[in-house]
């Protein structure tokens, strides 16, 4: 099977929500095949259906006066944060079409990015009952999604060169007792996104037995 690669930039979280909701549609009608967004947001706190409000810890006037937007989403999870450095996918994929099982998903999801890092010589894994892939006892990437009609959304967000400080600001997935980590900190060095990005779309058409296809404008072309 096929699966299209789309590249956005840094896209606005609300232009990326959109996009995305247009591609579930037409993933919905058969009109196109499974599909892979990637891109980067300016900085933007997500509340996911089982959120707190107060796991974000500043004022709306301390969010504002640092440029941070703030969602509520019809994903899973609480609290998660995206911006520039953070590499986010929006996986879009009809699980009637691969397995109809959520738990199968996820794993999958966390077993790319699991084989990202360790490209990197990190070495990632699971933490029982926290989803998303973790070193020690800090979160690289979260993971959060939404099914309709098998029709995946969101999806995942890994921490490549992201400024981790704007994890200090919110209680990150509610869990009061984990951190927060990324490929820049793990490795000492600042990472190619580009690079990132090729090992994700590699990993993702493995894990999942798809042939990953770079979709640019009406063009296409095999990774």
């Amino acid at each position: 099977m096929t699966c299209y690669v789309e590249h956005l930039g840094l896209a606005d979280y609300a232009d990326g929500l959109c996009v995305q909701r247009e591609r579930v549609a037409a993933r919905k009608a058969d009109v196109i095949p499974d599909t892979l967004l990637l891109l980067e947001h300016p900085h933007v706190y997500t509340l996911g259906r089982n959120a707190k409000k107060d796991n974000i810890l500043l004022s709306s006037e301390q969010l504002a006066t640092r440029g941070v937007q703030v969602f509520e989403i019809d994903r899973g999870g609480d609290v998660t944060y995206h911006g520039p450095g953070q590499l986010v996918g929006y996986p879009i994929l009809d699980l009637a079409q691969h397995r109809r099982d959520i738990a199968w998903y996820m794993r999958s999801l966390e077993e790319v990015l699991i084989a990202v890092a360790q490209d990197y010589g990190i070495e990632a894994g699971r933490f029982a009952g926290a989803p998303g892939v973790w070193v020690g006892n800090d979160k690289l990437a979260a993971l959060g999604v939404h099914i309709s009609r098998w029709v995946t959304s969101h999806g995942f967000a890994f921490n490549v060169n992201t400024d981790l400080r704007y994890f200090n600001w919110i209680v990150p997935c509610g869990l009061r007792d984990k951190g927060v980590t990324s490929l820049q900190k793990l490795s000492g060095r600042r990472v190619e996104m580009s690079e990132v990005i090729a090992r994700v779309v590699c990993h993702f058409g493995k894990v999942f037995e798809l042939e990953m296809v770079e979709k640019v404008g009406s063009r296409t072309s095999k990774v």
